[in-house]
């Protein structure tokens, strides 16, 4: 099917919203020039996330033949207009089971419902309100847990005992709002006697989601924009506000990304010796394996393909070992927090170094906490 003939339906309803000009409005050749720029929308779609109708995102439940409730919202269209209530149903839940292989479409966004949409809740249960457009990406772009699930689950148990009614606690992806939100919507797990970084606020014309991501193709619009103001470095990798050395390898010539890893890859290192030492189970991350954590049988320092499967899921956890693996896989599912709020991220991460060191020997000693 040709891009025409995949935005020729979409056409009618754009214009009833206003979206693009009438005829009226316009010069002769209007529907021809609004084909051809509403064909080059659906390509950018077609090749974004979003439109992508091979991705597990929304094959997934293929073989079930519906995305279920708990699911729909954010993995089929249909779901998230029934979310919204756009379909007739009461707005803010998912009422039945929604399509398979129906990715986020225009009619996602575009939408009455979609554009009175202005509130969102995080899985913290903290609202916010005001969003304007932004309230659509949020919707999905949250995260399904926060750092107060993880105190929940850990409340009243010994920190180093191993636990039954433990078991890993998923963020789950995409949590750009909640890493924006840091403090405020708590989507990492906050040690108590610590202070976080609260909501990231950037300069007024690269303050919301559409500031800086086009909506279709989610790509970052104009990187040269924020070199404009970050002089001196060739990528947004390079940039960095803080200038501590965060993860203590006396390197500081790097951006604030580079910091993020190093202090993320010490994170790891603590979890495994953590786990090898104080438990007495080796454990290890598979970054693309479903729930992520698993034992290390061979005790080599990786999860070989034959041990990441779901029945070698790691199981042996402590109240400790699940926030550092908690804050640890947060700030993994995030890809884009060394802009989102990167302060926040290096808190998480720093502090949880910090709480497996009281137990294991690791060496902070040139770390420093923003």
């Amino acid at each position: 099917m040709t891009p025409h003939a995949l935005i020729r339906p979409f056409i009618p309803p754009l214009v009833a919203l206003g979206l693009i000009a009438t005829p009226a409005m316009a010069q002769p050749d209007w529907e021809q020039r609004h084909r051809d720029g509403l064909a080059a929308i659906v390509q950018q779609w077609l090749d974004a996330p979003h439109g992508d109708y091979g991705s597990l995102s929304f094959t997934y439940w293929n073989k079930d033949g519906a995305v279920p409730e708990d699911c729909a919202a954010c993995h089929s269209q249909p779901g998230f207009l029934d979310h919204l209530g756009a379909d007739g149903s009461a707005p803010g839940t998912v009422n039945a089971p929604a399509a398979i292989n129906a990715p986020i479409g225009c009619a996602s966004c575009h939408t009455e419902a979609a554009h009175a949409l202005d509130e969102v809740t995080f899985p913290s249960g903290v609202s916010l309100t005001g969003l304007g457009p932004d309230a659509t990406c949020m919707t999905c772009h949250q995260g399904r847990h926060s750092g107060d699930d993880v105190a929940t689950a850990t409340e009243g148990l010994d920190s180093d005992t191993v636990s039954a009614d433990l078991g890993f606690l998923n963020i789950h992806y995409g949590i750009a709002a909640a890493v924006i939100g840091g403090a405020d919507l708590r989507g990492g797990y906050q040690y108590p006697g610590q202070s976080y970084a609260g909501t990231f606020t950037h300069v007024p014309s690269a303050n919301t989601c559409t500031d800086c991501h086009d909506p279709h193709s989610t790509q970052v619009i104009d990187t040269e924009g924020c070199m404009s103001c970050h002089r001196g470095v060739e990528n947004l990798r390079d940039i960095r506000m803080q200038h501590g050395d965060f993860d203590g390898d006396g390197d500081i010539s790097g951006g604030i990304h580079a910091e993020i890893t190093g202090v993320q890859a010490q994170l790891d290192t603590a979890i495994r010796t953590y786990a090898s030492e104080i438990i007495g189970t080796p454990i290890g991350y598979a970054p693309a394996r479903f729930p992520y954590f698993f034992t290390d049988s061979n005790d080599n320092g990786v999860i070989d393909p034959d041990e990441a499967t779901f029945p070698n899921r790691y199981q042996s956890w402590t109240p400790r070992l699940l926030k550092a693996a908690y804050n640890y896989q947060a700030v993994k599912k995030d890809p884009g927090g060394y802009v989102h709020n990167p302060r926040y991220l290096l808190q998480l991460l720093h502090d949880s170094l910090a709480d497996l060191g009281t137990v294991v020997a690791l060496d902070l000693g040139a770390n420093r906490r923003p």
